[in-house]
């Protein structure tokens, strides 16, 4: 059996089959590489994940015995990218031969509209699955193999179906390309070439801010909240100022219609740097936070009696918008 240059893995995502993302693996490899793109049946992607985590690593663990020193590089499309960081997360002996692992439209940080489906964690079909937060895998992953995430700013903040800040985590580079939809980022010219580049050289590429910033160490606090969801950028236009904050930023609340308590962290020419909601349950929780967050930087801030009066009953029958 002739020696590959390198075992390409492209993997689909929800409510998909291999053909777009096979596409683009096999437009991008080399004449010489082995391309595996498994397909695992667009109705078993509605059930639930750990079935295809076995199947793909069932199918990775062959092909890995037949070329057992032969580089490997990753691609996933959505749901594809979480599926082969838990497939990673089993295998840590293959990292050193992983030369790269690319993350296209993947909601490491938990799916915003599987949170909305399912905001109890009830387990709700995949929605629990893709609404889980796989941040913390996800760096201790890159932190030993180059990775790179790429996003779709196609719409408020994401690409229609994944929020930007969602895809984000540290130790990976990070591209967002601009008019493209998340269904489209899977086979688009534009990723392809992305892509390439990273093949090449990562050092042009857009690597997040210095995990010790004080805008990160914000983003990751209001990420801890419990219940928090990274969302899109709807309702930013219609926040109010919370509080002001060093470097110019500013943390603003928005309040939906069913409240829903959104909370936004603004740079100081008004750019939104994170937008993230939380379900009722944890309304107090996000609201103790920002009390203490504004304490910290102003004499106005609300007495933790008027935190605990921003919750309020929630009907059992009320649906996220």
């Amino acid at each position: 059996m002739a020696q590959p240059d390198y075992i390409l893995y492209a993997q689909h995502g929800w409510a998909d089959i291999d053909r777009g993302i096979g596409t683009l693996a096999r437009q991008i490899a080399s004449p010489n590489a082995r391309v595996v793109v498994p397909n695992l049946g667009f109705v078993n992607t509605w059930i639930r994940i750990a079935p295809l985590i076995d199947q793909v690593e069932a199918i990775a663990l062959q092909t890995q015995a037949d070329h057992p020193e032969t580089p490997i590089r990753v691609i996933g499309h959505s749901m594809g990218g979480l599926i082969w960081l838990e497939v990673l997360a089993r295998h840590p002996e293959w990292w050193p031969l992983v030369e790269s692992l690319v993350l296209v439209g993947s909601p490491v940080g938990g799916a915003d509209l599987s949170r909305m489906v399912d905001p109890f964690a009830w387990g709700v079909g995949i929605a629990k699955d893709l609404g889980q937060n796989r941040r913390s895998l996800a760096e201790r992953i890159a932190a030993e193999v180059p990775t790179l995430v790429i996003a779709g700013d196609f719409y408020r903040g994401g690409d229609g179906i994944v929020p930007l800040e969602c895809t984000k985590f540290h130790r990976a580079s990070y591209v967002a390309i601009s008019g493209i939809s998340h269904h489209r980022l899977k086979q688009h010219s534009a990723v392809a070439n992305v892509i390439q580049q990273f093949w090449q050289s990562s050092a042009h590429l857009c690597v997040p801010s210095p995990i010790g910033s004080y805008c990160d160490r914000l983003i990751r606090q209001l990420q801890a909240v419990p219940g928090m969801t990274d969302a899109h950028y709807q309702g930013f236009d219609k926040s109010e100022l919370w509080a002001h904050l060093p470097d110019g930023l500013m943390l603003q609340t928005w309040c939906s219609r069913l409240n829903v308590h959104h909370v936004y962290l603004s740079s100081p020419s008004g750019d939104c740097l994170f937008a993230g909601f939380v379900g009722w349950p944890h309304t107090v929780a996000l609201y103790d936070t920002l009390w203490h967050l504004r304490k910290s930087w102003s004499p106005s801030a609300p007495s933790s009696a008027q935190v605990e009066a921003i919750a309020i009953d929630f009907p059992l029958d009320a649906t996220i918008p």
